[in-house]
């Protein structure tokens, strides 16, 4: 071959190859692409391989909308595996390979700790969509779950009520991590404040994945035998089938011991036979069975997805609290990079600010100037035997997140970034 033959054909070679990076970067700036950071594999990916998908669905709906400032949103999934570590590795290659404008993801909280150094490192953006034990507030995350006051104490007032049985002992029993371990230490105060005496509080954790809850349940029982108890459930993801299970197999019914769990939601509860559950309690801001025009949209539109999408036992998807969380966390940022008219972190943060999404709990949630925590209603329901719940007690209007308990000495004056 003559050199002349050579240099033509590398010089057709390199005119390709940029032909080829000039049309994907031409690609990739018509698009902005999103983040989602969600376990699909794990013990947590029981609860949130759904996020996934109904981030995947908000996304779709805003695209056949025209999109956030005239371009289509693209989605980048990847899968942490409720690995801990992993979590902030695939955080920092959707920020600093992947070039993602914004991550929506995590469950846990050591999960959403494993990120928040790339994110504040990076200067880059994280929406967390789960009820958590607040003592944090920073710049890069926006909450979109609950902070204590906004679940965990309201739960545990209704309990010492008259309505919700008086109890006067608790059994505070949570999965081993910083989520239940603070959430206690703020209710222990809480309950302290009350006049609950610590020998009317037990306290007790599983690790990750424990299955064997036979023990437990008996010492419940038995603890029980002291004063009206209740359970306060920080159990998070696979844990809970066996543990209600045994609930079921112990005989413990919510008349005797009533269990009201913070991460046990309508998917949770897909996989569990619920009749023996009647009347156990579940504390969100969001329930699927609550009625209004904008619910019954977002249902509709859910299932219309799963089936068209072949999820997963498409036929029987269930809605819940953190899949509405995301769903209006994806809303409020499109509706902030509209307003701020780019993708810019610092200027989507301060375009964030006093955003409002009229949401399927039936009010209007608004994003606090101050705090990047949403207003949100407390409700509690009780499991019907069909999987769903009964709404018992419900706020009239949006409560204002306190991400830092006013129950922990020094909190005094926090509550601001």
């Amino acid at each position: 071959m003559s050199r002349r033959i050579i240099l033509k054909a590398t010089a057709a070679g390199a005119l390709a190859l940029a032909t080829s990076t000039y049309m994907q970067a031409a690609l990739a700036a018509d698009t902005i692409k999103v983040g989602i950071l969600h376990s699909l594999s794990g013990t947590m990916a029981i609860s949130e391989t759904s996020l996934k998908d109904v981030a995947l669905m908000t996304i779709a709906e805003i695209n056949a909308k025209g999109g956030v400032l005239g371009k289509k949103l693209e989605a980048v999934v990847v899968d942490p595996a409720s690995n801990w570590p992993l979590f902030a590795e695939k955080a920092r290659q959707l920020v600093a390979q992947d070039k993602v404008a914004v991550v929506f993801g995590c469950w846990t909280s050591v999960s959403r700790k494993s990120v928040l150094p790339v994110f504040k490192e990076l200067n880059s953006l994280l929406f967390y969509p789960v009820q958590y034990e607040g003592e944090e507030l920073e710049k890069n995350v926006f909450y979109t779950g609950a902070a204590p006051n906004q679940q965990a104490i309201p739960a545990v007032e209704y309990l010492m009520s008259k309505d919700g049985g008086g109890a006067r002992r608790f059994v505070l029993l949570g999965t081993d991590y910083v989520y239940p371990r603070t959430t206690n230490k703020i209710l222990r105060a809480f309950l302290k404040s009350k006049g609950v005496k610590d020998s009317d509080i037990s306290e007790v954790y599983t690790p990750f994945g424990h299955a064997d809850y036979q023990t437990i349940v008996a010492n419940i029982k038995k603890f029980s035998t002291g004063g009206k108890t209740a359970v306060i459930s920080t159990i998070n993801g696979d844990s809970n089938v066996p543990f209600y299970k045994e609930l079921g197999n112990a005989g413990l019914k919510a008349t005797d011991v009533p269990v009201v769990a913070f991460s046990v939601g309508e998917e949770e509860l897909r996989g569990i036979d619920t009749k023996p559950l009647l009347g156990h309690l579940a504390a969100w801001n969001y329930f699927e069975s609550v009625k209004n025009p904008v619910n019954a949209a977002f249902i509709k539109q859910w299932k219309a997805y799963a089936v068209a999408q072949k999820l997963p036992n498409a036929g029987s998807v269930v809605t819940n609290d953190p899949m509405e969380a995301t769903y209006v966390g994806i809303h409020m940022w499109a509706q902030a990079v509209e307003k701020a008219k780019s993708t810019d972190t610092d200027k989507v943060i301060a375009a964030m600010a006093g955003q409002s999404v009229k949401a399927p709990s039936g009010f209007t949630l608004t994003m606090d100037p101050t705090n990047h925590h949403l207003h949100k209603p407390v409700m509690i329901g009780e499991i019907k035997a069909d999987g769903q719940f009964n709404v018992v007690w419900k706020t009239k209007e949006p409560i204002r997140a306190q991400p830092w308990s006013p129950y922990i000495k020094g909190n005094e004056g926090k509550q601001k970034l």
